[in-house]
């Protein structure tokens, strides 16, 4: 084998905006759907920044009939004078990463996106973009195709191309196909991030229009009672012990608004922000308005004679169960882990909101006394049924004792590195039967599991404990789980990489698939937020020439492409009904061979959207389930 050289001429320079291109993934988290609605955030974000520090009320949203999104404020606009650099200031945010006016802290006191790096890596992610700038009475245009500019400058300043008495920026992109698996902009989640800025921002209106062909729709979202709305919002449904507490401070430069309530009902919801940015891992702010909330629950219990000396503090999650709070938090220089910005790593977060949080409740508590017996009882019923599941949960583990091989069923792997190691969840002991023979023993294991697992969203804890297959996935796994009255769940404990759900390409596969994504979501959602979780793609169809090599099909669609190339039929067709039906070898090649399969990965963009939808479509209340199947019937894809 000849020898690669290493030397001065391996070593290669990406200048301009080319590292973004070739590693898109460091710089918005990926090239799937998620990765592409971000671009939308990014730029929405400078306008909210121009709406923070004072500048604009107003923001227009409009993704259009060319698929391309178009982001339009009022705020002063991007300068466009010379810029020391030679050319027009604009054109320096618009093309050099960590080129803007949010680093110094002069133009903007707090910001959200990075204006300049968000800007000019959506730039640089775009076929196409147009800033349309309007300052100074003057509108002035720049254009560029993949990052490259193709506007050409006039002594180094953007053309004039009209007159305006308004201030502001628009700018239009179309997401590179060359880049994104897909470029079509999914509007349930851009709404929601829309409602969600507009509840952080009581001053500040959203106007979204959809005018892609289908998908017309037009909303205004304004919310003037802020968080306290957005609060009555995530509790819209449910029965609240008290009114909304609402709460602002400020500790040293670092300002907090909070509002929070109890509603009856054994689950937490706390939605973390900081410069209006969701920290859906949360971060330090989070862990000192907990830190600071239990403190108060469990002093002033004790004061109250509620607990006595000789009992024990409740835990955290005692004292939050039943809590629904949004904490939003205003930091001048955030530290954030990533640039998707999905967790706050700043210390003195945690400092600010743990002395705020302890000033204005206890000021709060001390005026409303019934207010916080009326949290206390939530903990205590928190407290009683903890203990009750904890015990309930040592019998599960130990009478009788359940062994690695989660009694019997788990066909495990040889090898014990869990970083290379996978767990196939199957349906059904045909299947597993097949995927046992098939699979690479050495780091592939099977866990078969019987029809239709419980619905975790209706059951209670004890029935979720007694069900044996999700005893058999618990023990599996190893880590342990999570569900509102503690938290013993150990992610460094997991034993497999991935875990994948192996089920049927039909109805009752994609049944299963969601309850088994239930479980998971409600009881171990760390090992989707971290990338473990897959579904597996089994093909729906083999087809076999009359010459040549036969090739497997995944969906009704690649069928059509092959049967218009072969239109006189000269090929046989196989349908695959069920996972059953394929021999060990097919199975490796399609499902299981790591160099040949397809797999889909789990990952949630919207933590609170996909609560949401998880108690709409997995919970007891059949009315809104019957309005959101009627809604969407016509996106449906059922398996003859």
């Amino acid at each position: 084998m000849a020898k690669t050289q290493y030397n001065a001429d391996s070593i290669t320079v990406l200048e301009g905006l080319e590292a973004v291109r070739k590693r898109p993934g460091m710089y918005i988290g990926g090239v799937g759907q998620k990765a592409l609605n971000h671009l939308i955030y990014e730029i929405m974000d400078n306008s909210v920044d121009e709406h923070l520090a004072g500048y604009c009320d107003s923001i227009w949203i409009t993704l259009e009939a060319d698929g391309s999104c178009t982001v339009r404020d009022n705020g002063r606009g991007i300068p466009v004078e010379m810029h020391k650099k030679g050319v027009s200031a604009e054109r320096v945010v618009m093309t050099t990463l960590h080129a803007g006016g949010k680093f110094d802290n002069a133009a903007y006191k707090t910001s959200g996106g990075l204006h300049g790096v968000g800007s000019s890596v959506v730039n640089a992610l775009s076929a196409h973009m147009t800033v349309q700038v309007s300052r100074g009475g003057c509108v002035y245009r720049d254009t560029y195709e993949r990052g490259i500019p193709t506007t050409e400058l006039q002594n180094g300043l953007l053309p004039v191309i009209g007159k305006s008495r308004s201030t502001g920026t628009e700018t239009n992109f179309a997401p590179d196909p060359e880049i994104f698996e897909k470029t079509n902009f999914k509007a349930d989640w851009l709404k929601s991030r829309i409602h969600e800025t507009a509840y952080l921002n009581p001053g500040l209106t959203i106007y979204y229009e959809d005018r892609r062909e289908g998908e017309e729709e037009k909303e205004v979202f304004h919310e003037p009672d802020g968080i306290v709305a957005y609060v009555t919002e995530l509790n819209r449904g449910q029965t609240a012990i008290h009114e909304p507490i609402y709460f602002r401070g400020r500790y040293e430069n670092i300002e907090l608004e909070c509002c929070l309530q109890f509603v009856d009902a054994f689950e937490e919801k706390l939605l973390g922000f900081c410069n209006n940015i969701y920290t859906a891992e949360g971060g330090t702010h989070i862990a000192g308005f907990k830190t600071r909330f239990t403190q108060l629950i469990n002093s002033y219990a004790k004061d109250l004679g509620i607990l006595k000396d000789k009992d024990a503090n409740f835990t955290g999650a005692d004292t939050r169960n039943g809590m629904t709070a949004v904490i939003a938090l205003k930091h001048p220089d955030p530290i954030f882990e990533g640039q998707t910005k999905t967790k706050l790593a700043s210390q003195d977060a945690a400092r600010a909101v743990f002395a705020i949080t302890g000033d204005e409740l206890t000021h709060y508590f001390d005026r409303n006394v019934e207010t916080v017996k009326a949290i206390i009882g939530c903990a205590e019923k928190s407290a009683k049924i903890r203990r009750a599941e904890e015990k309930a949960k040592t019998n599960m583990l130990t009478k009788p004792k359940f062994s690695f091989d989660s009694n019997g069923k788990l066909a495990n792997c040889e090898s014990r590195d869990a970083s290379k190691c996978e767990i196939f969840i199957v349906e059904g002991d045909s299947a597993g039967g097949s995927a046992k023979t098939a699979r690479n023993r050495q780091y592939q294991a099977i866990l078969p599991i019987r029809g239709k697992i419980l619905n975790v969203e209706k059951a209670s804890m004890d029935k979720v404990l007694a069900n044996a297959e999700i005893k058999s996935m618990i023990n599996a796994f190893g880590c342990g789980f999570s569900e509102g009255y503690g938290n013993d769940f150990d992610i460094s404990k997991l034993r497999y990489d991935k875990i994948v759900l192996m089920t049927d390409a039909d109805v009752d596969g994609s049944h299963i698939d969601t309850l088994l994504l239930t479980f998971l979501y409600r009881f171990m959602p760390d090992l989707i937020y971290d990338g473990h979780v897959y579904i597996a793609m089994p093909p729906l169809y083999k087809v076999v020439p009359k010459r040549g090599e036969g090739q497997y099909l995944y969906d009704d669609k690649a069928l059509e492409k092959y049967r218009a190339k072969h239109p006189d039929g000269t090929f046989t067709l196989q349908r695959y009904k069920g996972l059953g039906e394929m021999d060990a070898q097919q199975l490796w090649e399609t499902t299981l061979d790591p160099e040949r399969r397809v797999m889909k990965r789990v990952e949630i963009e919207d933590a609170r959207l996909a609560s949401e939808m998880t108690e709409l479509l997995m919970g007891s209340d059949v009315g809104p389930r019957r309005d959101f199947i009627h809604d969407h019937a016509d996106e449906a894809q059922i398996d003859a």
